[in-house]
């Protein structure tokens, strides 16, 4: 009486321990079996037969299959396979399903969302059709098949798959792997090939996130290879974004160079012949604003040294490298340009050191000698044509934004926001260290650069991850409408007629500044050689990119001059060590970069067989229960 009173709490510990495997752990694949007729038009028709165990916990209502449809293909550009969907089943009987689209391809739900499923055993069929999955080879056409996907979050007890090849096809060879994504498991069997058919068998069960791809190949002759259709619609099928970008930049390309054509192009030059003299009224920061039609640290420089050299200052060369400008209070002749430049760095001060600690003041010098030569020259020797070419700048960015927009998934523009910030601070850092570099302090400059690497590679890191999450293709073509707009922002700057015949006369006094010694014969009545003249002219050599050949030519006169003078030649409006004539050579380089360096506030820089594997090939993607 007693056991049989305890009957009820037997009977009910027994009916939990029973139910306990009807469980969330218990959820599996019982047998994954798959079906792939290969068609001789080149398509596939798969039909995947899944006996599921459901417990209630993941698969309530049914499955869900994920199907990838795009992949990495050759020369880095997207490939995009066709999949659609014939039938669905579940117990024999059709079954309800729909699609969604996911990043990469398509999911279809099995199942009703009104219908839950009681907890047990069900077979669900789907079939479908897929293209451009096979590979067409030089001697062999090819299958890479993941039959099942590595996405799924179930195990499975037993998987099988049976290729059909098209009629007539006999198979050449044949092999499969198994386990998680990369691995090169052999846990299975493969029976002997009859006719057109070959079948592989799982030899374990297989863990969530293991799969098993399977590889077949016949010879050729036997599927159709599909017909090379028009790459730009291919292009545009398989990858919009590298479409959208290319397209887009082919259509400025064209827009550039009809624009150059029209308002761009340099007028003809005319006989050049040799000057003894710069153009009358344009100073060397004149001379070289109208030559490069921009403004430069080495187009101050030379003003400097034009100062210099008429004696309104003197330079002086300090034992760190840095320079001081001091002011000898002479009366002397200045071109407007230069009596600016004059007042803004000097005025009434006896001296100013080129250093960062007068950087507001050196700026303003650099912003007014700027501004002044813009309005000198500007529309009269010569145009840039901005208003041409800022269209254009604009435009490039609108299929690069549209190309992005196309990849789907906010990752792509996450990754670009974060690079559009960083790489104006590494652009920077790199700048700051360039201009360290020119001004040669070469400790700081070291430090900078040291410093700067880290950051560089973040740079470089976050390209990488930006070309995973769309085609590499995209940032590349940027980079190219980047050097396109670079191109053509120099290529549409075009002089005038007034300013063509400036340039041809500033041309004969370049060759006249870099003749070498063996053509002076050929020149009509020069100037003689004397320390005046190379003093007279020395401001335009850094001007005209012509230091080192303006000072060779004078390399025995000033030797000569140095001999009488009882030691090294040095001009009177240069204080420091006595130098030898490359001395002069450097001077433009090194008062331009110390200008520039000098020009930056400290506070705005730091201080401191086979070759497959499991998951590889076309198919794939994974499945879950929902």
């Amino acid at each position: 009486m007693k056991s049989g009173r305890r009957l009820p709490g037997v009977t009910l510990v027994a009916l939990l321990l029973a139910a306990a495997p009807v469980g969330a752990q218990t959820e599996r694949i019982l047998h994954f079996d798959s079906r792939i007729e290969i068609r001789a038009d080149a398509s596939l028709v798969v039909t995947e037969t899944l006996r599921v165990r459901a417990a209630g916990a993941a698969i309530k209502r049914g499955i869900y299959r994920d199907f990838p449809q795009l992949y990495r293909g050759r020369w880095g550009l997207q490939q995009r396979t066709g999949f659609h969907v014939l039938q669905a089943r579940r117990d024999g009987a059709p079954e309800t399903f729909r699609l969604e689209p996911r990043e990469n391809g398509q999911r279809v739900y099995l199942g009703r969302s009104d219908v839950m499923l009681a907890p047990g055993d069900y077979t669900y069929e789907l079939t479908y059709r897929t293209d451009r999955q096979l590979g067409f080879f030089a001697d062999h056409d090819e299958l890479y098949w993941n039959v099942t996907g590595n996405g799924w979050a179930f195990a499975m007890d037993q998987v099988t798959a049976t290729v059909i090849l098209p009629p007539g096809a006999a198979l050449t060879s044949a092999e499969a792997y198994t386990g998680p994504s990369g691995a090169r498991g052999r846990d299975y069997t493969r029976s002997p090939a009859t006719n057109h058919t070959v079948q592989f068998a799982t030899t374990r069960p297989l863990q969530p996130r293991e799969g098993l791809t399977l590889v077949a190949a016949w010879p050729k002759g036997h599927v159709q290879a599909p017909a090379a259709h028009d790459p730009w619609m291919n292009l545009l099928r398989d990858d919009p974004g590298v479409a959208l970008a290319l397209g887009g930049l082919l259509l400025i390309f064209v827009y550039y160079v009809v624009v150059w054509i029209a308002v761009g192009r340099d007028p003809a030059p005319g006989t050049i012949i040799p000057q003894y003299g710069p153009p009358k009224g344009f100073s060397p920061a004149a001379v070289r604003n109208l030559v490069e039609m921009r403004f430069d640290h080495t187009a101050f420089a030379a003003n400097l040294i034009s100062l210099a050299t008429k004696g309104a200052v003197s330079i002086q060369q300090n034992a760190d490298k840095t320079y001081t400008v001091n002011n000898k209070r002479e009366a002397v002749e200045m071109l407007p340009d230069e009596q600016a430049l004059f007042n803004n760095l000097l005025g009434s001060r006896q001296s100013l050191p080129l250093i960062q600690s007068h950087h507001a003041t050196i700026k303003e010098a650099l912003s007014n000698l700027k501004r002044s030569l813009a309005f000198k020259l500007e529309k009269t020797y010569f145009r840039t044509n901005f208003r041409y070419w800022l269209p254009g700048l604009l435009c490039t960015l609108a299929p690069i934004a549209l190309s992005l927009q196309s990849y789907k998934g906010g990752e792509a523009w996450g990754i670009l926001l974060w690079l559009a910030i960083w790489t104006t601070g590494v652009t920077f850092l790199l700048s700051s260290t360039a201009t360290l570099w020119r001004g040669r302090q070469w400790a700081q400059a070291l430090v900078m650069t040291c410093f700067s690497l880290p950051f560089l590679g973040g740079e470089l890191m976050g390209i990488w991850l930006l070309t995973r999450a769309i085609s590499v293709w995209v940032p590349a073509l940027f980079v190219a409408g980047v050097l396109i707009n670079g191109l053509f922002y120099h290529l549409l700057k075009a002089p005038t007629r007034a300013g063509r015949q400036l340039l041809d006369h500033i041309e004969g006094f370049r060759r006249y500044l870099s003749v070498a010694e063996q053509d002076r014969l050929n020149l009509e009545n020069p100037p003689q050689r004397t320390p005046e003249l190379f003093e007279q002219f020395l401001p335009y050599a850094p001007a005209l990119n012509v230091e080192q050949q303006w000072a060779e030519q004078f390399e025995a006169v000033l030797a000569q001059a140095g001999v009488a003078e009882h030691g090294g030649y040095s001009p009177s409006w240069h204080h420091g060590t006595a130098w030898p004539t490359n001395g002069f050579v450097l001077l433009g380089s090194s008062l331009a970069g110390a200008i520039a360096s000098s020009s930056t506030a400290p506070g705005s820089r730091s201080g401191g067989g086979g070759g497959g594997s499991s998951g590889g090939g076309g198919g794939g993607g994974g499945g879950g229960g929902w």
